[in-house]
C-alpha cells in the first residue's frame, strides 16, 4: 500500500512540475510577443488627429495597424507614409480603398528597416495630414 501511495505522489509531483513548465513557457512566449509590439503617441495634425498606430514584427516583417479610434481624414488621396530613424521618408499604399473601407493594417516593404513615425500623407495636396511618432525605434 505504501508503494502505491508513493507512486501516486510521484506521478502527482511530475504532473504538477510539467504543468508548471508549460505555464512558464506560455508566459515567456506571451511576454516575448508583447515585447515585439509598441504603440505610438497619438496622431497629431490638421486632419489626422485621433488614434494611434501599433508597430509589430510578424515573421520578420514590420506590420503597422491603426487603432480602432483612428478616423480616416476626409481628403482626396490619403496615403500611409513612414519615416525611419535616419529621416528617410517612404510613401506607401493608399489609406482609402473602395467605398468607405480603408487599410487598417499594412505590411512594410523589406527596404524599410525601422519606423520612427507614421504619417498620413495627402498625395493630392502633397501635405502631411497628421503623424504619430514612436518613443523608441523598433528594428
Amino acid at each position: 500500500m505504501k508503494n502505491l501511495a508513493n507512486s501516486f505522489i510521484s506521478k502527482s509531483v511530475r504532473i504538477t512540475m510539467l504543468a508548471s513548465l508549460v505555464v512558464m513557457a506560455l508566459l515567456t512566449a506571451t511576454s516575448s510577443f508583447a515585447a515585439k509590439n509598441h504603440v505610438s503617441k497619438p496622431f497629431a495634425g490638421p486632419k489626422a488627429n485621433k488614434g494611434t498606430v501599433t508597430h509589430a514584427k510578424v515573421n520578420g516583417r514590420h506590420v503597422l495597424t491603426l487603432s480602432d479610434d483612428f478616423v480616416v481624414p476626409d481628403t482626396p488621396d490619403p496615403h500611409w507614409q513612414v519615416v525611419d530613424s535616419k529621416g528617410n521618408v517612404y510613401l506607401l499604399d493608399k489609406l482609402k480603398v473602395k467605398g468607405d473601407r480603408y487599410l487598417k493594417s499594412i505590411t512594410l516593404p523589406a527596404y524599410v528597416h525601422d519606423v520612427a513615425k507614421v504619417q498620413i500623407w495627402c498625395a493630392w495636396a502633397e501635405t502631411n495630414l497628421g503623424e504619430a511618432p514612436f518613443e523608441t525605434v523598433q528594428k
